[in-house]
């Protein structure tokens, strides 16, 4: 069975989204030992204050910010290679 290029790109984007978060997650929940400090090292960058657009009726707010840690950089790593794993499978 032939997937398609835009298939694959999506099936790329997600579990390398899905890399990141449980990478994320895995270094908010080792920050408490001592010995995984090391795990939530890094570093937050975007807006630090939302845009804020006021139209009256509605009020809208606009942020956007990247926390890249070790264990989400770790998270990435795996999940390209699960990737990489399951395209020559597939």
């Amino acid at each position: 069975m032939e997937v398609k290029v835009s298939e694959k790109k999506w099936a790329f984007i997600i579990i390398l989204l899905t890399g990141i978060v449980l990478g994320g997650l895995i270094g908010k929940l080792a920050q408490g030992i001592p010995s995984l400090w090391w795990l939530n090292y890094g570093n937050e960058f975007g807006f630090a204050k939302p845009l804020s657009l006021n139209l009256n009726v509605i009020k809208i707010e606009f942020g956007f910010t990247i926390a890249i840690t070790v264990s989400s950089i770790i998270g990435m790593i795996i999940s390209i290679l699960v990737y990489s794993w399951m395209s020559k499978k597939y």
